[in-house]
């Protein structure tokens, strides 16, 4: 059987998709390939989503932007964050919509409720998908 892979967009995959893609990751373990990508990918991920991760001990320092170009293959589930949906060029069985505010330049806890946010959807994704193998 194999693993559930999923992929997570948003607008600069500089944020909101590079946590969804860490949390995934670090709770799907080997059992989940996970990847993010942008509409439009900056060059840089945000410090603070680096540093807001790394106080959950999931280091996503090495991960880096990408853009929808780069994304190829089918997967079991594509979620968006704050970006459209790329239509048929991505096939995925299942597509997601999760209605996340942009937490840069907001207050630090507003940042970390948004990270705590995607984690339990994240971890809400990853359950729902082994449980549909």
């Amino acid at each position: 059987m194999s693993k559930p892979k999923v992929v997570f967009l948003c607008v600069h995959n500089s944020c909101r998709s590079q946590m969804a893609e860490g949390f995934a990751r670090f709770h799907g373990g080997y059992q989940v390939e996970a990847l993010s990508a942008g509409a439009n990918p900056v060059g840089h991920l945000s410090a603070r989503a680096i540093e807001a991760m790394a106080e959950l001990g999931i280091d996503i320092g090495a991960q880096f932007p990408q853009s929808l170009d780069h994304v190829t293959g089918e997967f079991d589930a594509l979620v968006t964050l704050g970006a459209s949906d790329p239509g048929p060029r991505i096939a995925a069985r299942l597509r997601e919509d999760w209605p996340v505010k942009d937490p840069e330049g907001r207050s630090d806890q507003a940042y970390l409720d948004i990270r705590d946010d995607i984690r339990r959807r994240v971890q809400t994704l990853i359950a729902n998908l082994r449980s549909h193998r």
